[in-house]
């Protein structure tokens, strides 16, 4: 181990699917006696806050982040906490980062690479995948978060593989190590594994992880593509093919001199933008706003009206091949009716003839920022008071058996009539788990609980758990 990783804190980045059991080995680690000093920071997806109160020993050294997935909107918070951190660097040896279920753990690890702070009193040791073995099928080969959990993994657990026949979990093993031949893989039960076996395990494999990601050292953007033209004043017309998607956000800005990545800071800027939709047909004018441009079933067409001469540069929310995207000079329309001959005479042929594409002096592709699954959304529910069990069961009995298809994940902290103890319940689909846990003593009693996933409906389940209280 050379001196600077000596006089550097080791980080390990714990991720998964919703359900895999990242707080399950958080905890183990908090409760081992291993005579570390651990601090913890948590990324939630969703509206409130559970996972602060599900771990166990952590006491002042655990920091939730809850308004966002620490992979995109809130990377700027993780900067931010770990370099609170490290002010307090006397009171911890470790670092541990949960991710929320549905983060990419790429942009995260990049992190640790690309900020110089983090580089100097930070370094990465691992990222350490947790696999449901029985539910993690169903997310596979559709969900790119999965994947990307998978791929970028040093250490990947197959939990729960108590749930699930050998020879299924053999073939679960045989499929994940198609995806990622280099990463450790241990089968556990209740994510038990031996300490040594997740932390400290010898660096992040950042050659590895320009293999997963070509661009993985590259920052993200708002949009994938800009170009830059010199371009006269007068009409332009830009012109867009049906894509992958029904419309596109699109960028035109001055540039005074230059190049391309002089107008990256005004262009991200205008990227964070509300963007106003445009119909075909609308006209853009240059630096005044991001436009949102509506793709109809056929070729759709737009203005660009340029009042100065001079460099432009264009960016697109998607990459201009995936819409056929052609910007021309604007042809002048001929009369209607009948032409006199004089006047054709007097106009040069090269008015009518086809104008080619113009060519962007300059022009690149970005790494764009990370995206959600927009169908997964979550649900969550905070209330004081007391509830029944009786109508409590009933009602996760019935959920569950109805919706459990759909429900990704389930957490909560409640509060049952009668009991002088928390009760603690996780579930993923259709299966449930929950116990008795610390007494509440002088905190107030109250019930915290959010669900994850598909088709998720805020106001039947609100009005689920109201039919629940005492």
């Amino acid at each position: 181990m050379n001196t600077q990783s000596l006089n550097t804190v080791p980080v390990t980045v714990l991720t998964g699917f919703l359900g895999s059991g990242k707080t399950t080995l958080l905890n183990r680690i908090l409760t081992e006696n291993h005579g570390k000093r651990i601090a913890v920071i948590e990324n939630e997806f969703g509206e409130v806050g559970i996972d602060h109160e599900l771990v166990v020993n952590a006491d002042e050294e655990v920091f939730e982040m809850n308004n966002g997935c620490i992979c995109c909107t809130v990377r700027g918070d993780l900067i931010r906490i770990l370099g609170n951190l490290m002010k307090r660097r006397d009171k911890f040896d470790y670092i541990l980062i949960e991710t929320t279920g549905l983060a990419d753990p790429g942009p995260v690890a990049q992190t640790f690479f690309v900020d110089d702070e983090m580089k100097e009193k930070l370094r990465l040791d691992g990222i350490v995948t947790l696999v449901d073995a029985k539910h993690i099928w169903q997310h596979l080969d559709s969900n790119k978060e999965a994947q990307e959990q998978i791929a970028f993994a040093d250490v990947i657990l197959l939990n729960k593989a108590d749930l699930v026949p050998a020879g299924e979990i053999d073939r679960l093993e045989q499929r994940i190590r198609q995806m990622n031949a280099a990463a450790k893989i241990h089968r556990t039960q209740n994510a038990a594994v031996p300490l040594d076996a997740v932390l400290h395990v010898g660096g992040f494999n950042i050659e590895r992880a320009m293999e997963v990601d070509a661009k993985f050292m590259e920052p993200e953007y708002p949009f994938e593509w800009g170009g830059v033209y010199d371009l006269a004043a007068g009409d332009y017309t830009l012109e867009l093919q049906p894509g992958p998607d029904p419309a596109m956000n699109v960028a035109l800005l001055p540039l005074a001199a230059g190049s391309l990545a002089d107008a990256l800071p005004a262009a991200v800027v205008l990227f964070s933008a509300d963007e106003q939709p445009v119909p075909p047909g609308g006209v853009l004018l240059p630096g005044e706003r991001l436009v949102q441009l509506q793709l109809g079933a056929g070729t759709s067409r737009y203005t660009l009206h340029l009042l100065k001469a001079g460099r432009y540069a264009l960016f697109t929310q998607h990459h201009p091949n995936e819409f056929a995207m052609q910007l021309q000079p604007a042809k002048r329309p001929l009369s209607p009716g009948p032409v006199p001959q004089a006047t054709l005479a007097s106009r040069s042929l090269a008015e009518f003839r086809p104008v080619p594409p113009l060519t962007a002096v300059e022009a690149r592709e970005f790494k764009p920022d990370h995206e959600h699954d927009n169908a997964v959304t979550s649900v969550g529910i905070t209330h004081p008071g007391e509830l029944h069990p009786d109508r409590l069961n009933e009602w996760l009995r019935v959920l569950l058996r109805e919706k459990g298809a759909d429900i990704f994940r389930m957490k909560g902290v409640l509060s049952i009539k009668g009991s002088p103890e928390r009760f603690v319940f996780q579930g993923v689909h259709m299966l449930f788990d929950g116990k008795r846990d610390r007494p509440w003593g002088d905190e107030p009693r109250h019930n915290s609980l959010i669900f994850i996933g598909r088709n998720l409906n805020r106001a039947e389940l609100n009005e689920g758990f109201r039919g629940c209280l005492a």
